[in-house]
């Protein structure tokens, strides 16, 4: 007795041997898949450990009445719900005067110094486009101040911002004559001068960069035929050189904003713990309020009132400078 096969029918060896190639294909699509997330997940755990974990740490604290009888064991401190916000928010009493003040400093410090940062850097960067010698030198000249350490570069200026033997003082008062006296810079209202010239001589630079990279991807071709057409110099960066830089300059001004008002380093280096009411910055504030006064659970409620502005002001900006760019392709 024989067994016939038919030919167009698999056997059931074949049917197997399918399946686990099928099955392989299967767990090497998914291997390779996986394998960003994987490689991501070291960095992912560590952001939720830096970021995340303390984040929550401190919005769970603003709703407590922590102080430094409680420091060694904050989870027992008292519930005090929004006890902290109301007083933040509090302009007519003490601390929430103090704060609104901190915060209209920071503001007006902010948009100075940001509008000030971009427009140099812009002025450097279009003045560098042009091929003549000695850029490589200037450029290299113009990142120094964003490459040398916050710390050393702050501390540097308040030599040269000191009373009797500082710099700017020889220069201002002895050399040129432009004042009548040494000034105070330290102290006093010069001190807001004083912290936004270094926050100006020390943001700069990166715009400069930002916007130097930007210009290298608006073709010359446009300047020729601009000239060609009877352009001047002021009309070209009008109607070329700025309208390129659009989304370029959006993502700076952006990155500008949340740096300086953020920015911590450079008046506590420069004035300490105690910064004058002129250059009271809202970031050298919360710190004054959580860890000179010990008063923890206020000093977290201020910065979850200042996260909740930060994300509100990039929201509404994001969502404007989206609008006017879709409106500006249409």
């Amino acid at each position: 007795m024989t067994t016939t096969v038919d030919a167009g029918r698999p056997t059931v060896r074949e049917d197997s041997a399918g399946a686990a190639r099928g099955h392989r294909r299967r767990a090497g699509r998914i291997r390779r898949a996986s394998l960003p997330y994987l490689l991501l997940l070291p960095a992912l755990l560590l952001e939720l450990l830096v970021h995340l974990v303390p984040m929550v740490i401190g919005i769970v604290m603003s709703f407590k009445e922590l102080t430094q009888f409680y420091i060694r064991d904050w989870g027992t401190a008292p519930w005090s719900g929004l006890g902290n916000y109301r007083m933040s928010v509090d302009f007519d009493a003490p601390v929430g005067a103090a704060l609104l003040h901190s915060f209209l400093v920071t503001v007006g410090f902010t948009l100075l110094s940001v509008g000030l940062c971009w427009l140099i850097g812009t002025a450097a960067a279009i003045c560098m486009q042009d091929a003549f010698r000695g850029r490589g030198l200037l450029r290299a000249l113009f990142l120094v101040p964003y490459a040398l350490p916050v710390y050393a570069a702050v501390i540097t200026w308040v030599f040269m911002f000191q009373h009797d033997n500082g710099l700017v003082n020889h220069v201002l008062h002895d050399q040129l004559h432009l004042t009548g006296k040494p000034s105070f810079w330290l102290i006093g209202d010069n001190s807001f001068v004083a912290l936004l010239t270094v926050s100006v001589w020390k943001g700069w630079p990166f715009a400069f960069l930002i916007v130097m990279a930007g210009l290298q991807t608006v073709p010359r071709e446009l300047y020729e035929a601009a000239a060609l057409d009877g352009a001047g110099t002021w009309q070209q960066i009008r109607r070329i050189t700025l309208p390129s830089l659009r989304p370029v300059n959006q993502v700076l001004i952006l990155v500008l904003f949340l740096w300086t008002f953020n920015d911590f380093n450079t008046p506590y280096v420069l004035f300490g713990r105690a910064a004058p009411q002129a250059a009271d910055l809202i970031s050298v504030h919360i710190y004054q309020a959580s860890f000179v006064t010990w008063n923890f659970g206020t000093g977290s409620a201020m910065s979850v009132l200042l996260l909740l502005f930060l994300l509100v002001v990039t929201g509404v900006y994001l969502a404007l400078t989206s609008r006017g760019r879709r409106s500006a392709d249409a």
